[in-house]
């Protein structure tokens, strides 16, 4: 039997970027906005586990929660007009990368270095991947991982923006499509 890919409206969305910059919030306003269903991946997991993201590290390992985290990315990629946010790392892996942009519009929300770096303090305890690293390490992370931000189908500048301002420019930039 033969599926129908769904349209360019109805493929769901996906948020990526560097861990703290607004993918939670900037998918919350646009499924609110669409009025679509909002799903963010690490606090789905964080439910099945009843425990935070760094509690699962810790207690279960990486490698658990990023099997995990495939298996569901995989999952609500392929349902129609959902927002899925998707944590720092998930793009790190090929096979959540690839069924990511074949099957959803995939928006990088980018933002530079100095910028980040003015949130770090509000990240580190609730980060596991940040935990027990120097700045030049995070530095380090940040500017690696922009190689793996760089598949997506649409960029967003996250600097120097409001929140309405970011949300005005996906619809807009959607509706281009």
């Amino acid at each position: 039997m033969h599926t129908l890919e769904p349209s360019l409206q109805e493929k769901s969305i996906v948020f990526t970027g560097f861990m703290g910059v607004g993918k939670t919030t900037i998918g919350e306003q646009v499924a609110q906005k669409l009025g679509r269903t909002f799903i963010d991946i690490d606090q789905e997991i964080e439910a099945e586990y009843d425990m935070p993201t760094a509690d699962i590290f810790k207690r279960i390992g990486e490698k658990a929660f990023r099997e995990r985290e495939k298996t569901l990315i995989s999952h609500y990629s392929q349902q129609k007009l959902k927002i899925i946010s998707v944590g720092g790392g998930a793009f790190l892996h090929k096979e959540v990368r690839d069924v990511c942009l074949e099957n959803c519009i995939v928006i990088f929300l980018d933002i530079s270095w100095d910028t980040w770096k003015e949130r770090l303090n509000m990240l580190v305890d609730s980060r596991p991947v940040l935990q027990g690293r120097s700045l030049e390490d995070i530095e380090a992370l940040f500017y690696k991982r922009q190689e793996v931000y760089a598949h997506h189908h649409l960029k967003i500048a996250t600097d120097h923006l409001e929140i309405d301002e970011m949300l005005d420019t996906i619809i807009d930039s959607l509706k281009l499509s």
